[in-house]
């Protein structure tokens, strides 16, 4: 990489090509594949009638919104055993899932969605760098399209999205701050950044640490302005999608 320019052709603040293929799961009631450069990512949501038994014995009113991510076996060069042959879930995608989670219940009104709860399923079909912030990304138009169908169906009368919300990747490699990396460059990063942000500018999550390396308050500041950047951009894509 030069200081200019990446191993894929862009420059440090360009996002890699996003598309959304809306309703690839026609059961779910709204589903999309994000295909994010290579990483390619089914986000799709069901919603149940019912909330969980902790809200119901907790007397909490409103609905829940939860998560699930998993990669795929052959989403990787090399085949990734499924969770169940280990007979336990993968610390990792307990943690990419938690933070699905929190990144799209930010986005919702509970009580406006009433009594229900809102599954977000995400499957990895394609790990080229960003999964998590694809699996963000794509979820929150999945949800977007669940709730016009609950709507077109007289099951709610009110907008539960409050703000959108969308996910960026960032790191510095080679000293050069970079938006969206990319698989090699997430491999080669001294410091990585996963940005989640809504549609008014405000932060709904940043993890940011250094691999076996530390981080300048320039450094950081640098990748927090690409990513805002970038966010914005997503943000239209995502409207573009839910508008067609």
């Amino acid at each position: 990489m030069t200081e200019n320019t990446r191993a894929d052709g862009r420059l440090p603040h360009q996002l890699r090509p996003i598309t959304f293929r809306n309703g690839i799961a026609p059961h779910a009631t709204g589903s999309t594949l994000v295909e994010w450069g290579n990483t390619r990512v089914i986000c799709a949501v069901t919603i149940e009638e019912t909330v969980p038994k902790w809200m119901q014995s907790q007397k909490i009113t409103g609905g829940w919104l939860t998560a699930e991510y998993s990669m795929l076996p052959y989403s990787t060069l090399g085949r990734k055993a499924r969770d169940i042959s280990k007979l336990k879930l993968d610390g990792r995608s307990q943690e990419i899932q938690r933070l699905i989670g929190r990144a799209l219940r930010a986005a919702l009104d509970l009580e406006l969605l009433g009594s229900r709860t809102v599954w977000i399923d995400c499957d990895v079909l394609q790990a080229d760098g960003g999964t998590r912030t694809a699996s963000i990304t794509g979820g929150y138009v999945a949800l977007g399209l669940a709730l016009k169908k609950l709507r077109a169906e007289g099951k709610i009368t009110t907008q539960p999205l409050k703000v959108g919300v969308a996910a960026v990747s960032l790191g510095v490699v080679a000293d050069i701050p970079l938006l969206d990396l990319a698989y090699t460059e997430d491999r080669d990063a001294s410091v990585d950044l996963n940005l989640v942000m809504d549609d008014s500018g405000r932060f709904i999550e940043l993890q940011a640490s250094g691999e076996e390396s530390t981080f300048s308050t320039d450094q950081l500041q640098a990748m927090l302005a690409l990513g805002q950047t970038g966010v914005r951009e997503i943000l239209a894509i995502q409207k573009a999608a839910l508008a067609d």
